[in-house]
């Protein structure tokens, strides 16, 4: 993660930057995603955002807001953007994502190792034992989705761009 200097190099080597178009001093046209870049490291973060958006936590507010304006899809590409920037955060600070819930991480890597053949150690109960705890499970769901619900509050007080009236437009010309 260290050749990329900020998160932003980080998405535009992955393609996720959108496309600027401009020439002098008129103004910038932003377009479509550049997609430069491996196709799929694309693909997958953008499947992740979709996964993003089904679970609880301030990424499915962030994917509402922009879904109810621009519609699902470009939701789902500006998540991935979203979440590449994370993960270069993560990865450059060595912190873990603040929002992840222990249990259900804990039981989920706990999944796999026994997939990859790791041998089951009975009678003795885990970290991924607390996700079967109803009481524990239902507290991790509602940090989470209290943090959702303090972001999507946040972020209802910002102004969209006001539109010009007409008048100003014509008076302009």
């Amino acid at each position: 993660i260290r050749r990329f200097s900020d998160p932003q190099r980080l998405v535009a080597y992955l393609g996720l930057n959108p496309s600027v178009r401009q020439s002098g001093e008129g103004p910038a046209y932003h377009g479509r995603i550049t997609k430069q870049g491996r196709g799929h490291a694309r693909g997958m973060l953008v499947e992740a955002a979709w996964a993003a958006a089904r679970s609880p936590g301030p990424l499915r507010a962030f994917y509402k807001r922009i879904a109810s304006r621009r519609g699902k899809h470009i939701a789902a590409v500006a998540t991935a953007r979203k979440l590449a920037k994370i993960i270069w955060h993560m990865l450059s600070k060595n912190a873990d994502y603040i929002w992840a819930r222990p249990a259900l991480l804990a039981r989920k890597f706990r999944s796999v190792e026994l997939r990859a053949g790791l041998p089951t150690s009975h009678a003795r109960r885990g970290t991924a034992f607390d996700y079967n705890i109803p009481a524990k499970r239902a507290e991790e769901r509602s940090r989470v989705e209290k943090a959702e619900a303090a972001y999507a509050a946040e972020t209802s007080r910002w102004r969209t761009r006001p539109e010009r009236p007409k008048a100003v437009e014509k008076a302009a010309e």
